[in-house]
């Protein structure tokens, strides 16, 4: 028997529907303390807690601490890839109030997929980058075109330190809310941490929602022929 047991350890962690909610708060890429993980996954601090220490002795979250503080995140962009895959199969969530239909409504507009671009706008960027032929889409992700390496270059990215980097240099996300894929990997927080560089998206306190500013507006459309 070639399968791994512990395979069942790890899809039974993501199985429970409080440490798959805290799972998905962490899927903004930032690392949080365990009373704020509580607060976003509609749980006790103290169940919380209990559910974090799982997952962090099963490798899946990890934690730093600074001074008495603890902060937990997800530092393994492959952790990150399969719980928005899993988004993408689940069934919709139930909206039950106008707060939960707003906050619905801007995870799905903009929102960051741990640490790149997703949502509406993730998906429009990447088809801008395909269509202006920045990219293209081959059987395993992306590859930029050679116009696309003077494009990056003109946007201040550097796609050699992008490449440097011990990850995926430019795979495609399957986005859950979009149902399409979107730029993904090194390239695509490159592009992100651009586009927060430029303060053309920020990011929203307690929520993977980013918000696209007045300058981000009008930079999507000159650069890239998106109206938001």
């Amino acid at each position: 028997m070639n399968a791994n047991p512990n395979v069942a350890i790890v899809a039974s962690l993501v199985s429970e529907p409080s440490r798959a909610a805290i799972l998905t708060a962490l899927l903004d890429g930032r690392f949080h303390p365990a009373s704020e993980l509580a607060y976003m996954a509609g749980i006790k601090p103290q169940t919380a807690s209990f559910h974090l220490a799982k997952m962090v002795e099963a490798h899946v979250i990890v934690v730093e601490k600074q001074g008495r503080h603890r902060y937990y995140g997800i530092q393994d962009p492959e952790i990150a890839k399969i719980m928005e895959s899993l988004l993408s199969i689940a069934p919709p969530q139930k909206i039950k109030s106008f707060n939960q239909a707003s906050q619905d409504k801007a995870i799905r507009s903009a929102r960051t997929c741990y640490d790149h671009l997703a949502g509406a706008l993730g998906v429009k960027v990447t088809d801008s980058l395909l269509n202006m032929n920045i990219i293209r889409e081959d059987k395993d992700g992306f590859v930029v075109t050679e116009s696309g390496e003077e494009f990056f270059q003109a946007f201040q990215i550097n796609l050699e330190n992008a490449r440097k980097k011990r990850r995926s240099f430019s795979h495609k996300c399957l986005d859950w809310s979009e149902r399409r894929h979107h730029l993904a990997g090194a390239l695509g927080n490159a592009l992100l941490e651009r586009f927060i560089e430029l303060n053309w998206v920020q990011r929203l306190p307690k929520t993977r929602a980013i918000q696209i500013t007045d300058e981000g507006k009008q930079g999507l459309k000159e650069t890239f022929s998106i109206d938001m």
